[in-house]
């Protein structure tokens, strides 16, 4: 998406992946100042290190000081600026995959970074209450915390188990799982229900477990391009200080995940 709104724009743009398979790097600020010194502008940072990066930057914008995350490091004049357009990114998502859905009640699975922008979106949609479920209780417990102290008593609390999707209008995950790394779902098969909403930020699958369950179910789905192409188009904007047209990134992505299903 980065290289073709580029190419499209008339500009000399590079994306490349800078692998961390086998490992984090011991100091995540020793990877950030080789790429500076290897001419990048900026970087997107993903799972696991959307917390992790946050020390090791010069300043925050808003959303990423409110959320404790990031996912777009712009490097300029010797300085790193952090931000969250992954919030956008699933604002957007939301807002037109499912405008009129019920939400009094959201389980959200997954407390880490991306799960930060999603509560943050979900409840800035007019989610009632927001019950949260991650493996690591201290993670849920935190961002229930600072989600209640932005926006008010009730809007938020710690699920304590899975079964809380029986008293949610909406289930969206924002755990790893389902990843094709990461197989499987979030959350066992039957306590998906047809009157449920179902949303999932993986998209490589783009069809993931959960969602391939939650359609066959007949649940309103939304999968996780929207929310990956959104965040990308902001992400362009910061690192080329100009505007991208989101329908033509749109178009790429589709493109490719075209070409990646027929292979």
């Amino acid at each position: 998406m980065h290289v073709e709104e580029g190419r499209r724009q008339g500009l000399v743009y590079d994306y490349r992946l800078i692998d961390t398979a086998n490992g984090p790097p011991a100091r995540f600020d020793a990877l950030l100042s080789r790429l500076e010194r290897e001419g990048y502008t900026g970087v997107n940072v993903t799972y696991p290190f959307k917390r992790a990066a946050v020390p090791y930057l010069h300043e925050l914008s808003r959303n990423a000081e409110a959320l404790g995350s990031v996912n777009t490091i712009v490097m300029r004049d010797g300085r790193r600026l952090g931000h969250n357009t992954d919030y956008w990114g699933f604002a957007e998502s939301f807002r037109h995959g499912l405008p009129d859905v019920p939400r009094s009640a959201v389980l959200l699975l997954g407390a880490g970074g991306a799960g930060a922008a999603v509560a943050h979106a979900l409840l800035d949609a007019g989610t009632g209450c927001l019950m949260i479920l991650d493996p690591d209780a201290g993670a849920a417990e935190r961002l229930a915390v600072s989600l209640l102290a932005r926006y008010g008593a009730g809007r938020a609390v710690v699920a304590q188990a899975v079964e809380a999707a029986r008293d949610a209008d909406g289930i969206v995950n924002a755990s790893p799982v389902g990843m094709a790394k990461l197989p499987g779902t979030p959350i066992p098969p039957e306590l998906v229900e047809p009157r449920h909403w179902v949303a999932d930020v993986v998209y490589f699958p783009l069809e993931t477990p959960l969602l391939a369950i939650a359609r066959a179910k007949g649940c309103a789905t939304l999968p996780g391009s929207g929310m990956a192409i959104f965040q990308a188009v902001r992400a362009f904007e910061l690192f080329a200080g100009r505007p991208a047209d989101a329908k033509a990134m749109r178009a790429t992505f589709e493109r490719f995940d075209e070409a990646r299903g027929a292979t």
